[in-house]
């Protein structure tokens, strides 16, 4: 009898393994045929899903320009030994030589893929890390160097230097609080620094990090609470404030890297911003605690011009569909756009893309709150 019961447990431990596996391996979904093919110099790009925070939703997506076919929830078919798949929270994504770089912000970690495969290599630790840049043979790394909390006494953030062969980490600096995105101009490479956790005492300034040295050598006075940087070529940087979230609003601010010096305010949200071909494409999605309403607005800039050749990029009716804009991209050869809409930030969320000039393509779900895009040649 004690035979026939040590079998009986055998035989339902087993089984219940056998299904727990089966139950972690999360199969992608296929949607086939949602644009014609394209032969151009891009095979696809993938779009890297946020999660809420705390619920490890983190995944990842990938469109194939050549079949017209979106791949849902590519990660964990691709990747069935690896725990917890992704994680928690995915805040930047970028290619850069053969690797894919994502980072998950709440796991406090840098995921590296084969950008072919999305194979995983290599897993960099790194606490409260925000986002991505590259030049060489070297990857850089925004971190908080903190827990999530806001929190006055919060230490200052910093930059790691990533060796892109070895994978580790080879230098770090440190810079303002709560450093958010980076660009390289020459041999600096410039921080936006929020202190998005000193609230209301937010920082105001860019980090200028010498790349021989590895060290800050000034910082650049702005607005309160920065976040997005971008370059354009011209020698200058397109920085966002998000204000206060009060009475002081966002703003797009225009700043010469040479003299460190602003050289013009906008006066207009941007949430989100991606520069092609000359052209700077934004959206804006200004959230205010004194009415607790949010306001949308888009629009493109003429960066050679530096002046607002339009405030919409694509037809009203979708300005009112798309509930909660949450990012960018825009194809640098056929210059289609890509805006992805994160609804209630619990739902799936949905990719929509326009041509060139705006018009209606295709729209179809995505993950938890779709955000980020990354460009794979072919």
């Amino acid at each position: 009898m004690r035979k026939l019961n040590f079998c009986v447990l055998l035989f339902v431990l087993v089984f219940l393994v056998s299904c727990r596996t089966d139950d972690i391996i999360v199969r992608q979904e296929v949607v086939e045929g949602i644009s014609q093919p394209e032969n151009t110099a891009i095979k696809g790009f993938y779009i890297l899903n946020e999660g809420n925070m705390g619920s490890n939703k983190c995944t990842l997506d990938f469109f194939d320009y050549t079949k017209g076919n979106y791949y849902r929830n590519i990660y964990a078919e691709i990747n069935p030994n690896v725990v917890k798949e992704l994680g928690d929270v995915g805040n930047d994504i970028k290619i850069y030589g053969s690797k894919l770089y994502i980072i998950v912000n709440a796991s406090n970690k840098i995921e590296v893929l084969d950008a072919r495969t999305a194979k995983r290599i290599k897993s960099i630790p790194l606490q409260n890390c925000r986002y991505l840049t590259f030049k060489g043979d070297k990857a850089y790394a925004s971190s908080y160097a903190g827990p999530i909390d806001i929190n006055p006494n919060a230490p200052k953030g910093k930059v790691v230097e990533i060796d892109t062969t070895s994978l580790s980490i080879q230098r770090q600096a440190t810079v303002g609080y709560q450093p958010e995105e980076m660009e390289i101009i020459g041999n600096q490479l410039f921080v936006a620094n929020s202190g998005g956790y000193m609230d209301p005492n937010y920082d105001r300034t860019v980090s200028v990090i010498d790349l021989t040295t590895f060290e800050e050598i000034k910082k650049l006075d702005v607005a309160i609470n920065l976040h997005r940087l971008k370059k354009d070529n011209y020698g200058d940087l397109y920085v966002s404030s998000r204000g206060n979230y009060y009475e002081v609003p966002s703003s797009l601010y225009l700043l010469d890297a040479t003299t460190g010096l602003v050289k013009k305010n906008f006066h207009i949200a941007v949430s989100e911003m991606t520069i092609v071909n000359d052209k700077l494409y934004y959206y804006g999605n200004e959230f205010n605690y004194n009415t607790h309403t949010s306001q949308k607005t888009f629009g493109i800039i003429d960066v050679k011009t530096e002046q607002i050749i339009s405030n919409k990029i694509f037809d009203q009716e979708y300005v009112n569909a798309i509930k909660t804009p949450y990012g960018i991209t825009v194809n640098p050869i056929t210059e289609d756009i890509y805006i992805t809409d994160a609804r209630n930030y619990v739902s799936m969320g949905f990719v929509y893309c326009f041509d060139k000039n705006g018009h209606f393509k295709w729209k179809t779900e995505g993950g938890n709150i779709p955000a980020h895009f990354a460009f794979l040649y072919k």
